[in-house]
């Protein structure tokens, strides 16, 4: 199978737990929008829900497709948040998020959400987070440049994440991001709070203790992770 047709299972299966008459929160990227793309076919036959998405891509892909969006100004909770990830921790599944840029918003959905459920195919399966990848850092732009040095205490390297025409980055919050690379991150938690505590940090895409589960799709199926 495709790496799409990985994700395109994994998703399917996420929004087949979607009941009715609640309130969903849409992630960001690829596999989210398979998520998107599969509610928007249980709505047309009948599923009743309010979307709160995370970013302006999926709040257009949602109301594209007829589903109702809707903001925290009229509810405040989330009764199940489907997302992908960058990286899920095999134990804990603590992730890193935040390569499409909208882990701020990924973040405040995830924490208003009784219910966190990530969904993924195999290859994002690490052993310790950055593993594969670089921490992404939301920060303000007056003066990222010295919020940038800060981080340079903490990481191995940092890069203020460009488009690929060469400009700043700016994300759905008018921010920028920092993609911090770590050679090993020992505690995400101890990490994420020692980032957080630097000036000009906004958050991090260190989300941790957040997911319920994960459903992790391969060649052979769909496997349900538990944090241990």
């Amino acid at each position: 199978m495709s790496k799409d047709a990985l994700k395109k299972e994994a998703a399917e299966q996420a929004a087949a737990m979607v009941e009715d008459g609640t309130v969903v929160g849409l992630g960001t990227g690829s596999t989210a929008a398979f998520f998107i793309d599969a509610l928007i076919r249980r709505a047309r036959a009948g599923l009743k829900i309010a979307c709160i998405p995370t970013s302006e891509r999926s709040a257009a892909q949602a109301r594209d497709g007829g589903l109702h969006v809707v903001g925290f100004d009229t509810h405040r909770s989330i009764d199940l948040a489907v997302d992908g990830a960058d990286e899920i921790k095999r134990d804990t599944l603590d992730l890193t998020k935040g390569l499409g840029g909208a882990l701020l918003r990924e973040k405040i959905v995830a924490a208003a959400a009784k219910r966190l459920v990530i969904i993924a195919d195999a290859e994002k399966l690490v052993d310790w987070l950055g593993e594969r990848t670089v921490i992404p850092v939301e920060v303000v732009r007056f003066g990222y440049e010295v919020t940038a040095d800060k981080l340079r205490q903490h990481a191995a390297d940092v890069k203020i994440r460009a488009t690929a025409t060469g400009e700043m980055y700016v994300t759905d919050g008018g921010n920028y991001i920092a993609d911090c690379h770590f050679p090993h991150i020992a505690d995400g938690g101890v990490l994420d709070r020692k980032l957080q505590m630097i000036p000009g940090v906004v958050d991090t895409g260190l989300f941790i203790g957040m997911a319920q589960l994960a459903l992790v799709a391969d060649e052979h199926g769909v496997t349900r992770y538990s944090p241990r």
